[in-house]
This record gives C-alpha cells, sequence and structure tokens, in this order.
C-alpha cells in the first residue's frame, strides 16, 4: 500500500499523514506551498507540489499510490466560488486522476448534514451543497470509496469513543480531528467500509468497538 494524501497541510489532513506513517505505510502528500508543508508535516513524508485545481499536476503526482485520502476544503473566506472549485471541482479533479492511475481505494472526508439544503452552513457559498456534488461524483466514479462524514471539529483528542452511523442519520455531535484521521485511515484496511458512506462522532459514556464491527454495522 502507498497513500496519496489531499488537503495534507489541513488541519484534519496532518492528522492523517501522521498516522498513516506511524503505521508505516509509504506516504505522499500533495502540497501548494513546499517550505510550509515541511515545517507541518512529519519528514518521513514524500512531498510532491500540485493543485488540485490544476488536473494537469495530479497524474504525476499520484504516481504509484495505491491508496488516496482526501481532506482538501474550501477555507473561509469571502470567495463565493471557494467551495465550489476546492470542494466540487477540486474533488473531481482528483477522483478523474485516481480513476487514471487505478486507484484501489478513494476516502474522502465531507461532513455531517450534506444532504440538509436549509442548514446553517450553507450560508458559507453552498459548502454542504458542493460537498454533497462532490460524494456524488465519487461514488458514481466506479472507484471503491468510502465517504467519511464528521460532526463538529475539536483540535484536541479525547476519550470519547466513535459513534459511527449510516448516511443521514446523524444531525448533530462533534468528533476530535485526530479520531477522524484514526476513521480514514483504518477504512484503509476494513472490507467492510468499502463503498459505504459512514458518520461519525464521539460521545463519552458510550461503549469502545472494534473497527471491524464499526464499519460492519453501518449500512
Amino acid at each position: 500500500m502507498k497513500a496519496f494524501v489531499a488537503g495534507a497541510t489541513g488541519q484534519t489532513g496532518r492528522h492523517i499523514v501522521k498516522q498513516l506513517i506511524q503505521r508505516g505505510i509509504p506516504t505522499r502528500v500533495l502540497v501548494r506551498d513546499l517550505e510550509k508543508a515541511k515545517q507541518i508535516l512529519p519528514p518521513e513524508a514524500e512531498f510532491v507540489v500540485g493543485d488540485v485545481l490544476q488536473p494537469e499536476t495530479l497524474r504525476q503526482a499520484i504516481a504509484d499510490s495505491t491508496v488516496l485520502l482526501c481532506a482538501a476544503g474550501a477555507a473561509p473566506s469571502f470567495d463565493p466560488t471557494g467551495p465550489y472549485k476546492v470542494d466540487y471541482e477540486g474533488t473531481k479533479n482528483l477522483v478523474d486522476a485516481a480513476q487514471e492511475a487505478n486507484i484501489q481505494h478513494f476516502v474522502l472526508v465531507t461532513s455531517l448534514c450534506t444532504s440538509k439544503f436549509f442548514h446553517p452552513l450553507n450560508l458559507f457559498w453552498l459548502i454542504l451543497v458542493w460537498k454533497k456534488n462532490a460524494e456524488i461524483y465519487l461514488k458514481d466514479s466506479g472507484l471503491t470509496y468510502t465517504i467519511v462524514r464528521p460532526g463538529g471539529l475539536k483540535n484536541e483528542d479525547n476519550s470519547d469513543a466513535i459513534v459511527m452511523s449510516s448516511a443521514d442519520t446523524l444531525f448533530d455531535g462533534s468528533i476530535s480531528r485526530p479520531k477522524v484521521a484514526q476513521v480514514c485511515v483504518e477504512a484503509l484496511f476494513e472490507d467492510a467500509a468499502k463503498n459505504k458512506t459512514v458518520e461519525i462522532v464521539a460521545k463519552l459514556d458510550t461503549a469502545v468497538k472494534a473497527w471491524t464491527e464499526l464499519f460492519a454495522n453501518v449500512a
């Protein structure tokens, strides 16, 4: 297995890279700013300069990677096209490149409530709408996929147990970014995670379950 990570320098992406490296998985990271990336990410990662909005850079960047994890997302800004460009067009470009590269498993991080149009987050340039469209494009691509929809994101980890559910069944709750990264990486090793959309939050006073059980319980 060789992993390729898009959105690697983001708050969630950097945890994905760290956990892949800790698992001993060779990891390529797509970065726009090489010097910034080297300050943030583990030195064991293989850095490649490119941009999800420049599809011509992606095929060569993916190279011999066998799995792809995408945690890219539009940064908060006053640009109304941001979510469309990054969350949809960027993901679409990655999916197209993944097909050409024969990627074996594509893990995409989106968000809870992507199916709810009347949601406060859609006031920020329809961010959930474009995430949902990216999900649809991936599902229709024929690639093996896992779509991970986390609840509200927290930077600090805690001892809360992960709760995993099927698409459009969780509508509130939060989870730490390290736990989201764990779910993404573990999905690569679980057959029960393939071709599923999983919604995740973390809760206190909830029994810890094995990864196989968590993914198998999702329809």
